[in-house]
């Protein structure tokens, strides 16, 4: 089998959710499918890294599709010019998008429906491309993995998908993330916490991430308990709102909440371990993938009750309402408890094992085989 790929999303040293998504599923499959051809497809020059195989093939195609505009001549003119070339049996995208000119089956992932739910935090090209040819992609692909179950479910209420068309490839989690051992959290946490404990929000500052509710969430917690705990908050700060900063600036407790740019994987990977615990208080996440960096951390969770969070977040997972920042204190609160965080622990152990990067990437691989059979 050929199989041709949409690999934009492959950028070194700038892989967040999507990126990471393509990098492990793509991988998993060049490595257990020797037997088959891989045409990997950038829209940028490559790292040698990304060729994870004698059995892939690598092409560069232009132009850089990241603007609107640019992504319908890659997707619907250059695409379809290489495509006639390589001859492939397959087109795999794993960033939610595809060709509306292609006549081979495609199969997509979709990670969320963000632009329907949120559309004031889309920039108006983008939403307008997205509200314009998602409906189409949907339609076009002969099958559609979800990242989740709640993106599945949004999908299916949104657009009216048949059931057998679509199915959940989750998320898996990088190897870096293992539980930490006491000396270990000891170090971290001098280093980022003046010794202290700390709640952990991971994510871009994006605005449906709800940060302002998390700062006065925490708030909350600080002046009901008094505890010596921190707030850390990491992620790119592109997206730092107003309402962050008001938020931040009206709090009384400024000196306990530290900002963070993006860390790289395995800094990341000691951050999350030493936790005292992970706190996801975003309205909507196609998944959530700080979740479950958390659970396989031994690090308990707090999650709004939003979409996918308690999908990932599973049995021992706090919930508590987005909208309230007493409910995100009283959250905070609870978990303060040694009895109540070690049971949230426990079953987190048990949960984390719904997830795995190679169930994922075989299951992706067999919807590939299915549709081709099935053309």
């Amino acid at each position: 089998m050929k199989i041709a790929v949409n690999a934009r999303f492959l950028i070194k040293g700038k892989m967040e959710g999507i990126g990471w998504y393509s990098h492990e599923v793509i991988r998993r499959m060049v490595a257990e499918h020797p037997e088959h051809e891989f045409h990997l497809i950038f829209d940028r020059p490559y790292d040698p890294d990304f060729i994870f195989g004698s059995n892939v093939i690598p092409h560069v195609l232009f132009p850089p599709a990241r603007h609107p505009f640019l992504w319908w001549i890659w997707f619907e003119w250059s695409l379809p010019y290489l495509i006639r070339r390589i001859d492939p049996d397959v087109f795999f995208s794993p960033d939610g998008y595809l060709s509306l000119s292609l006549e081979i089956p495609q199969v997509m992932v979709m990670h969320d429906l963000a632009f329907l739910h949120f559309p004031g935090q889309i920039p108006f090209l983008v939403r307008k491309y997205y509200r314009h040819f998602v409906p189409r992609f949907l339609r076009k692909a002969a099958h559609v993995c979800a990242v989740s179950t709640a993106t599945l479910l949004d999908i299916a209420a949104n657009y009216f998908l048949p059931e057998n068309k679509m199915s959940v490839a989750y998320n898996g989690c990088k190897e870096e993330f293992r539980p930490l051992d006491e000396s270990q959290i000891r170090e971290v946490r001098l280093r980022y916490s003046g010794g202290s404990p700390y709640f952990l929000f991971v994510g871009a500052m994006h605005p449906r991430k709800n940060i302002p509710n998390l700062i006065r969430g925490f708030g909350v917690f600080k002046k009901q308990s008094g505890a010596s705990v921190k707030l850390l908050l990491v992620g790119r700060q592109a997206w730092l709102t107003r309402e962050i900063q008001v938020a931040f600036d009206e709090s009384a407790y400024q000196l306990d909440i530290v900002f963070l740019p993006y860390l790289q994987p395995g800094e990341l990977a000691l951050l999350t371990g030493a936790a005292l615990a992970a706190v996801a208080p975003s309205y909507l996440e196609g998944f959530g993938v700080p979740v479950l960096e958390a659970l396989q951390c031994d690090v308990p969770v707090l999650v709004s009750d939003r979409f996918s969070l308690p999908e990932v977040g599973g049995p021992g997972a706090l919930r508590f309402d987005p909208s309230d920042p007493d409910a995100i204190g009283r959250a905070m609160s609870e978990i303060m408890d040694e009895r109540k965080r070690q049971e949230c622990i426990d079953l987190g152990r048990a949960h984390r094992t719904h997830f795995s990067w190679d169930a994922s990437a075989r299951h992706i691989f067999a919807q590939l085989e299915s549709v081709v059979k099935t053309t």
